[in-house]
């Protein structure tokens, strides 16, 4: 790297050493448009005043094939003639991963349990600022403490949670397209910022696409028909494509109908980029082309045929393997070098528009100061995005909310209760509140608090040793006015690479909420964890039973408040909680008509998707519709008034759901198409708006290859949950109509 001084000397020297200076503004970002010479500034590459396009063309052409080839290796090389830095791509799936401590979010999945985009935007927007802090550090002091982290981000996570056992539950939105849609586009956009000329951060969508199991998943293949791929695994992709503009997407390990997705076409290029207009890059997964061609293609090509194959197919980014072998692949005739070209004018358009080739002080996103790391004001926003995750399943005899006033004596039981569970990808944070630390500060200094363990959360005790714990519980549960029992799982259990093998609690926790429950009935029962439990003889004999996640830094607090009501709980779930193991398909069945979410459920569950009780009541007025009668091409507004009818302030989600009425294939029974979370005090009234495009009236049709409106009655439900439906109004579509996939 050449240092100021040596810039000093450049008007002596010949022409090629001015241009090597000007790539070193890339290299040095202490060396600003001040500091370096006039001359430097001149290559048309580093000319703010032009297009992003032009400048970007102006760099390709200067590059060798091997300089083109090192740039699309996300791990790369330092280009020595270009100063171009590699990518130091990183995660922000709830929290900025670092060496160092962050802000620590509530997992995905408990963020999509407080179905409320608005607030998703923000927790984005806050994690996004400290990612920027933490880049903006290295370049005020190249020398700082603290692991160098570049620009683009691999978040959100948005594959659909289908598979209940799915260990990654913890990172995704749930099994509902639309939801999963709408939270994603918020995500991306709180990432992306706001800015028309320069991103804040560059989303990553993960993992395109089909893919949420865990167990083989560098080799498996998923059977899928073109109409379930396009009616349920791919809308919500479309959604953060379309609408939240991500500017990069990462294919997946497996492959779909025996194509690995790697070398899609169908995927990557047709659906993505000629159909949907994306502008950005696809990447793969990590190591994605080497177990591409171990797990899937068993060394029958050679890697040069392997990574021309994946970028013919529409993968811009990847591994050593594309710098290494994709030149030779150039040269053999099997990738033509304009598709090698457009893969790396998606990469580095990306990249001029994050600032990398601009000075650093003129992006506006160099002013936000390292001090909003772990800022008192993102701690806040922690605390609120966990507080209106959590849900409400049950409320026997309304045990909750807990009056804190008049308990003498209260029994923590569980090691969830002192365990601190962050989630995947993320690295630390600054003290992390346990839900016994959270109760302790909610309670008077006279009240008895007892703690303890009860049993192991995971890992089976010696018989002997458990019925001792166990004992140790219910003598505590005895003697205690009230009792909050703490279950759930781990990543030890649930995570990437390690699917559920049952939607039970490990044996001894199931074991210890029994013999609690029937010591003491006023039993609160906090589960903590990502993927549903089914827990049927739990949520009949405890007290009350909450929906606690895996609720970040703030998680003991936020459980707390609402179990002291501090904060009506608000929280709706995500998912399909099922009865039992006996009602879920088999994993490899990708068909979710044959008995998957709550669209083609064939038995009750546990918990419907979308519910989740309150401390106050709301009822619902009629649903309004703006026309009885429409076209295929045309949209029903849709309107409903809500009252709290209760004592005290609340938060519900109104949902509105369509059934298709006698078509003439299967449609689901019910399929959300609008949602609003709204906040009531006692008595007040809220009329909410929905707008349903026709498209959201449509099937696929496998023959047209298309989305197609037939006529016919459309039934629309509002309710405060999928099973809890209070409102409902029907209109006739009177004409045909087909809409691009």
């Amino acid at each position: 790297m050449f240092s100021i001084a040596f810039s000093t000397r450049l008007t002596i020297v010949v022409l090629v050493t001015v241009v090597c200076a000007v790539h070193c503004l890339l290299a040095d970002p202490m060396l600003t448009p001040s500091t370096a010479p006039i001359a430097a500034q001149h290559p048309l590459y580093l000319d703010t005043s032009k297009p992003i396009d032009t400048r970007v063309a102006d760099l390709i052409g200067r590059l060798t094939l091997d300089e083109k080839a090192n740039l699309l290796n996300h791990v790369g090389d330092y280009d020595a003639v270009y100063g171009i830095q590699p990518d130091r791509w990183n995660q922000c799936l709830h929290g900025v991963w670092w060496d160092r401590p962050t802000t620590d979010f509530p997992t995905s999945i408990a963020l999509a349990a407080t179905w409320n985009p608005e607030l998703t935007h923000d927790e984005a927007d806050a994690i996004s600022d400290e990612a920027r802090a933490i880049y903006n550090g290295w370049h005020l002091d190249p020398n700082a403490a603290g692991e160098h982290k570049g620009l683009i981000y691999r978040a959100p996570v948005i594959n659909i949670s289908r598979n209940p056992y799915w260990g990654r539950i913890n990172e995704c939105y749930g099994e509902d397209p639309y939801l999963d849609g709408q939270i994603a586009v918020a995500y991306v956009q709180g990432l992306q910022g706001n800015n028309p000329r320069y991103l804040k951060l560059a989303a990553t969508l993960k993992h395109f696409a089909v893919n949420n199991v865990e167990n083989g998943r560098q080799g498996l293949s998923a059977t899928v028909s073109e109409r379930m791929l396009h009616e349920y695994w791919l809308p919500h992709f479309r959604e953060a494509i379309v609408d939240g503009k991500a500017q990069s997407i990462m294919s997946s390990y497996n492959a779909i109908n025996g194509v690995p997705n790697a070398v899609n076409h169908l995927l990557l290029t047709d659906i993505l980029k000629d159909d949907w207009g994306f502008q950005g890059f696809v990447v793969s997964d990590l190591g994605g082309i080497g177990t591409m061609m171990a797990n899937h293609m068993h060394g029958k090509v050679t890697p040069e045929q392997a990574v021309a194959e994946s970028i013919n197919a529409g993968c811009d980014f990847s591994d050593a393997e594309f710098a290494k072998y994709a030149p030779a692949a150039v040269r053999d005739g099997l990738l033509p070098e304009s598709r090698l070209d457009d893969a790396l004018t998606r990469v580095l358009r990306v990249r001029f528009r994050l600032g990398d080739f601009d000075p650093w002080q003129v992006v506006p996103y160099s002013k936000i100061p390292t001090s909003v790391i772990g800022s008192a004001e993102h701690r806040a926003l922690a605390l609120k995005v966990a507080e209106q995750s959590i849900v409400l399943l049950t409320n026997n005899n309304s045990l909750l909310p807990l009056d804190a006033s008049k308990l003498k004596s209260i029994a923590v039981i569980g090691q969830h209760a002192t365990v601190f569970q962050p989630g995947s990808y993320f690295g630390s944070c600054f003290d992390p509140v346990t839900p016994l630390q959270g109760i302790r500060t909610h309670l008077t200094p006279t009240t008895q608090i007892t703690y303890v363990d009860g049993d192991r959360i995971s890992r089976p005790m010696d018989p002997d040793a458990e019925a001792n714990a166990i004992g140790e519980a219910v003598d505590a549960a005895k003697r205690a006015d009230a009792v909050v029992l703490f279950v759930g799982t781990t990543l030890d259990i649930e995570a990437e690479g390690r699917d559920r093998t049952t939607l039970r609690l490990p044996e001894g926790q199931e074991k210890l909420a029994e013999a609690v429950i029937a010591a003491n009935p006023k039993t609160v029962v906090v589960e903590m964890n990502a993927g549903p439990l089914a827990v049927p003889e739990i949520a009949k004999g405890a007290g009350a039973l909450l929906e606690g996640w895996w609720d970040g830094e703030e998680g003991g607090n936020a459980i707390a408040d609402v179990l002291f009501g501090k904060v009506d709980p608000g929280g709706k779930m995500p998912l399909t909680v099922y009865a039992s193991d006996d009602q879920v398909p088999p994993q490899d069945e990708y068909d979710i008509s044959k008995g998957f979410t709550y669209m083609y459920l064939k038995y009750p569950p546990l918990f419907a998707f979308g519910h989740g009780l309150s401390y106050t009541s709301f009822q619902y007025g009629p649903l309004k519709l703006s026309a009885d009668k429409i076209a295929g091409s045309e949209t029903v507004e849709a309107s409903i008034t809500i009252r709290n009818t209760g004592k005290r302030a609340g938060d519900d989600v109104p949902q509105l759901y369509i059934h298709l009425v006698d078509r003439d294939i299967p449609s689901p029974s019910e399929k959300l198409v609008g949602f609003q979370r709204i906040s009531l005090s006692p008595g007040s009234v809220a009329t909410v708006h929905f707008s349903v495009p026709a498209e959201q009236l449509s099937l696929y049709d496998e023959k047209v290859h298309k989305f197609a409106v037939e006529p016919g009655k459309v039934e629309l439900m509002a309710g405060s949950a999928s099973d809890d439906i209070r409102s409902k109004a029907s209109l006739v579509v009177t004409s045909a109509a087909e809409y691009a996939p």
